[in-house]
């Protein structure tokens, strides 16, 4: 039976276990905290349920004891009892990779228990001077924030399965984060007209000399030579979806032909897609808010119905090499695009512009493939619509994360306001 024992104001349940290979008796020992939210007489039942509890576990020989598990003893057990089973496949990914490359390394051999503030201050001040791809400089803060919240995560379970009853993250103050107004970039109106401009133009591509192998498996040597060509309809479309609908990549790349309303011009938003584990993925969103309806321009649905025919042509001239399903942007067998993919043509189109550009202040910025969500937003509040129909449209579940990432904009249509006001009363005051 468990022996309690009082020390401070916490307990001790001793439980013993056996003896070990020269006789000794093992005792394990777990401590219990009251709840101070709680009367005397509750936290007693606590109490005597805990002293139960651990006794049947030590018996059962699923008893963990942080002062003598290792941290990197116990993700393993965490990852099998918490992770696989409440995580998402993405998310799951995610860790793997910061525990692999960054926490087990530092913090793996230490008992759970004997882990410090001292030990994480540590990590992260290495992780902000040192990165381990040999870039220069360290991490982002925002990469440093996920290094500590997993850990975080991972000690507060080890709390609720009584390994351990203190989460040192708790006394640890990660490097504070960048604004997200001040590092996104995005396109002006101007640089938008032309990069739609772009969409419609011929461009010439120079290709290198290389071998390649015939369909016989003969090789055979190609010079290098350039071709002419235009942007293929599904990539004019996809970009001007980012543009006008503020859809995120994978939003555009999970939309079957069943979510475009033609007579009423707007777009069904359920799914997106991501890559897992190397692999595309298409799953619903995580937050409610992600999943919506929004309206579109005609030109743009009219571009999506003339798009529609044209691949419907394309499908019946592969007959049996179609392997797709219902996927409005398709890779060449007729199966989904692949999320590089539209990174890969953005990058270039903008590239191919700017090699023929002379003045550098007169080149488009090699923004982001999300930059054209963000240039959405941001010329959607220049026109003066308000945050709410544009967090709306953009799926945030709250409008404060729409006013944090775009500040910016709403400090210039604050500044137009003031001169707006100026112009308008007109009034000065004499000194």
């Amino acid at each position: 039976m468990a022996s309690i024992r009082k020390r401070s104001k916490t307990y001790q349940v001793s439980v013993s276990n056996g003896r070990d290979s020269r006789g000794k008796q093992i005792i394990e020992s777990a401590t219990f905290v009251p709840d101070p939210g709680k009367t005397e007489k509750q936290n007693q039942k606590a109490l005597e349920r805990f002293a139960v509890e651990f006794e049947a576990k030590v018996k059962a020989g699923k008893y963990l004891d942080g002062e003598k598990l290792t941290f990197q003893s116990f993700v393993p057990i965490w990852h099998k009892d918490y992770a696989e089973m409440q995580l998402e496949e993405t998310t799951l990914q995610l860790y793997d990779h910061l525990l692999r490359l960054h926490i087990l390394p530092a913090i793996g051999n230490i008992k759970l228990a004997k882990i410090l503030p001292a030990h994480l201050n540590k990590l992260y001040n290495q992780l902000a001077v040192e990165r381990k791809d040999g870039k220069d400089g360290g991490y982002a803060p925002k990469t440093i924030k996920h290094v500590h919240n997993l850990i975080s995560s991972i000690f507060s379970m080890a709390i609720k399965w009584n390994i351990v009853t203190d989460n040192p993250c708790d006394r640890v103050v990660p490097p504070k984060q960048i604004p997200a107004c001040d590092k996104i970039k995005y396109f002006t109106v101007e640089q938008t007209e032309i990069f739609i401009g772009l969409l419609d133009q011929r461009y010439t591509s120079t290709y290198r000399s290389h071998d390649r192998i015939d369909d016989t498996g003969i090789a055979y040597h190609v010079d290098e030579y350039t071709e002419t060509r235009t942007v293929p309809t599904q990539f004019k479309l996809f970009y001007l979806l980012a543009i006008y609908c503020g859809m995120r990549r994978g939003e555009i790349l999970a939309l079957e032909w069943s979510d475009l309303d033609f007579s009423n011009n707007s777009i069904s938003i359920t799914k997106s897609t991501t890559i897992a584990n190397g692999k595309p993925i298409t799953k619903t969103p995580k937050t409610k808010a992600s999943i919506r309806k929004i309206s579109v321009p005609a030109f743009l649905m009219e571009l999506a119905r003339n798009y529609r025919r044209e691949q419907l042509q394309y499908r019946l001239s592969l007959g049996s090499e179609w392997v797709g399903e219902n996927y409005v942007f398709i890779q060449a067998n007729g199966k989904q695009m692949h999320p590089d993919t539209p990174y890969n043509k953005f990058k270039s189109i903008i590239r191919c512009y700017n090699a023929h550009i002379i003045k550098e202040e007169e080149k488009l910025p090699e923004i982001s493939l999300h930059g054209l969500r963000h240039t959405s937003a941001t010329l959607m509040i220049s026109q003066n619509v308000d945050i709410r129909t544009v967090s709306n449209r953009l799926g945030h579940a709250q409008t404060s994360t729409t006013l944090d990432i775009y500040s910016h904009a709403l400090q210039k249509m604050d500044e137009q306001a003031s001169s707006a006001l100026d112009t308008l009363l007109n009034h000065k005051i004499s000194s």
